[in-house]
């Protein structure tokens, strides 16, 4: 007889709460036999538990869960190798082209960061080599304006 799980133990094993269990039984991802008064006990296969585990490796990736569960889905039919490969290679590229765009958005932020950061030290040093000629009393106290960039 091959093993079997209950969703604590599986739970347990990947760190995950069982409300993440039945979600991703929802998703279609996890099929666990039923059990019990009302089927209301879930026994997961090695298989379900081979499926959690490779659910878990592409959340990790960054894929979505229906990008996950189509490419698992793909290895539990006889369909061709090729077919497989060259779907997990799309899913994949597709992941990697908005990862580098949203890395593209970062660095231009980053860059807008450090400008602003060049900008308030020069006035820092020039407000420190300058005594203010104002009281203290009327003496404005709000910081530079910033220029709002359109990619935030």
């Amino acid at each position: 007889m091959s093993q079997t799980y209950s969703i604590s133990d599986l739970a347990k094993e990947f760190d995950l709460t069982t409300r993440a269990m039945r979600f991703y039984e929802d998703m279609g991802l996890l099929q666990p036999e039923r059990s019990g008064p009302g089927g209301r006990s879930r026994i997961y296969s090695g298989r379900d538990r081979a499926r959690l585990k490779l659910t878990l490796r592409a959340k990790r990736l960054g894929l979505s869960l229906t990008d996950a569960k189509d490419i698992i889905d793909m290895y539990d039919s006889p369909r061709d190798t090729a077919a497989q490969l060259e779907r997990f290679l799309q899913v994949l590229g597709s992941h990697q082209a908005q990862l580098e765009a949203q890395m593209k958005d970062l660095q231009a932020n980053l860059d807008e960061l450090k400008v602003h950061q060049r900008e308030a030290k020069a006035l820092l040093v020039k407000a420190q080599r300058q005594p203010d000629p104002k009281p203290a009393s009327t003496r404005d106290i709000s910081p530079p304006t910033l220029h709002h960039s359109t990619s935030l």
